[in-house]
């Protein structure tokens, strides 16, 4: 099997191989608890080399292209910085007495996704292409807004209770060096051919990558969040209830833009989808107090999972041309 052939296979079956490796991990972690040490130790390294693959898909040099897609462009920002901060300020509510959760659940939810929702998109007819011009612009305003909302949703009195320093650092090993890496190697990959393959094996290895993460993730905290299962539970609704709203959301504010069918699949599927890889460095930076929040981010990504076998079925049939119907 050539490897560009086995990396469609990987990605056709992705869903399943990461709930397979979120269930293996679990497994191991909870049977062996004395592994979560080194697994914990494991976690920057992998997660470190997951974003560096994750962002050289972002296309660096099409960010005039997603300026000019004005009316897909205001879609995406109004529907992602507007109408979904107002959804998860409804739903936090319901775990605002649990700190932990409360500060999970907004991390995690108000992050639109950059990487696999280009994937789900076009399997289920979008136009991923523009999602794709759209993605720097989108990882920008994320990390300028993320802190801003926390401090609005959660209140100064949790934000000031977290250490700046592993924060900091997290935020500048874990997201800024890998994102100036992957930019500096779409660079030289349009002048050196070392380069170029290096950009082909990371994209071979996303697949594993992302499995790897979530196994050694899930192992290393299952047994540290064991008696808190149940509260834990709390939130795997509200993952759930924000998936279904964002259906109608992103719906309409496709339509008021007045996008076509992919556009509007898109925009849908951009709503809807998160960035838990992303903050979860974050997470797990985190003081002791806080320790849940990435297990929290981690659920999150297991209901969205699910929700995109849905998905990639549903929307086509919600969002139609008059051929298709």
């Amino acid at each position: 099997m050539t490897l560009p052939a086995a990396v469609v296979r990987l990605e056709r079956h992705q869903i399943a191989l990461y709930l397979a490796a979120l269930l293996g991990g679990g497994i191991f972690g909870w049977l062996l608890p004395s592994a979560a040490p080194v697994l914990e130790s494991a976690i920057n390294p992998v997660l470190g080399a997951l974003l560096f693959a994750t962002f050289l898909g972002i296309p660096f040099g099409r960010l005039h292209r997603a300026v000019r897609d004005g009316r897909f462009m205001a879609a995406v920002l109004v529907l992602n910085f507007v109408l979904v901060p107002a959804v998860v300020f409804v739903l936090s509510r319901f775990v605002a007495g649990e700190e932990a959760l409360l500060v999970g659940v907004v991390m995690v939810l108000l992050t639109p996704c950059i990487d696999y929702v280009i994937v789900f998109s076009g399997l289920a007819g979008g136009a991923s292409e523009r999602l794709l011009a759209a993605a720097p612009i989108l990882m920008l305003l994320q990390m300028l807004l993320l802190p801003v909302y926390l401090l609005a949703f959660t209140g100064p009195g949790i934000v000031a209770a977290v250490e700046p320093g592993p924060f900091a650092e997290a935020l500048v090993f874990l997201i800024l060096l890998p994102l100036g890496l992957a930019a500096l190697t779409q660079a030289a990959a349009r002048r050196f051919a070392f380069a170029a393959g290096l950009m082909r094996l990371m994209q071979a290895l996303m697949v594993p990558l992302m499995m790897l993460t979530l196994a050694v993730v899930i192992g290393s905290q299952i047994s540290g969040v064991g008696d808190q299962l149940a509260l834990l539970a709390t939130v795997v609704p509200l993952y759930a209830a924000f998936l279904a709203v964002m259906v109608p959301v992103g719906l309409l504010t496709a339509r008021v833009a007045g996008l076509d069918v992919p556009g509007t699949r898109a925009v849908i599927f951009s709503g809807a989808t998160r960035n838990s890889l992303v903050v979860l460095p974050l997470a797990l930076a985190l003081p002791a107090p806080l320790a849940l929040v990435s297990v929290v981010v981690v659920t999150q990504t297991l209901v969205e999972l699910i929700g995109m076998v849905v998905f990639v079925r549903l929307i086509p049939r919600i969002v139609h041309t008059p051929v298709d119907a």
